[in-house]
């Protein structure tokens, strides 16, 4: 299958995304424990970013997801459209918005940056690439249509593209 994207592959849909490149948006040192993040309240505690409550004292540091948001940076990009999309529009964006809320409460790092409107489709950036995937399985599993995944190695980026 011929990819779309310069510098994309194709991917298979029965895998996970296994990361093999350095994340620039991971912490380069071990975090003081706890730590919290001052923009969304998020704690590392125990090894991983958690909903928790803030722990008197703690270390504050921007959380990775924050700081894509802050740079405007996102690790995943879902691009949804075809004429299905443009009669369910409303419905589509209810499922993208549930899937990123199911996401985020297990996963304080999986967040939507935007939502933005194009000519006929939306563009969908994520702040972690496994909700990308995540809401192009959903939108797949509840309206089937075409589903295409490209991850690129060396920028840890993926592109979805979903269209009926």
């Amino acid at each position: 299958m011929k990819t779309r994207f310069a510098g994309f592959e194709p991917i298979r849909h029965d895998r996970l995304i296994q990361e093999y490149r350095h994340d620039a948006y991971k912490s380069k040192h071990k975090l003081p424990e706890p730590t919290a993040c001052p923009q969304c309240g998020a704690v590392f505690h125990e090894g991983r970013w958690q909903w928790a409550p803030k722990p008197a004292q703690a270390h504050e540091e921007l959380c990775p997801a924050c700081h894509r948001i802050h740079d405007k940076f996102p690790a995943g990009f879902v691009t949804v459209g075809g004429s299905f999309f443009k009669e369910h529009r409303e419905e589509l964006l209810h499922l993208v918005k549930n899937e990123e809320a199911r996401a985020k409460a297990e996963h304080p790092l999986e967040r939507i940056i935007g939502i933005e409107e194009q000519d006929d489709s939306i563009l969908i950036t994520t702040t972690d690439i496994h909700l990308a995937r995540g809401i192009g399985e959903a939108l797949h599993h509840a309206y089937k249509g075409e589903l295409e995944f490209h991850y690129n190695e060396q920028e840890n980026l993926l592109r979805v593209l979903w269209e009926r």
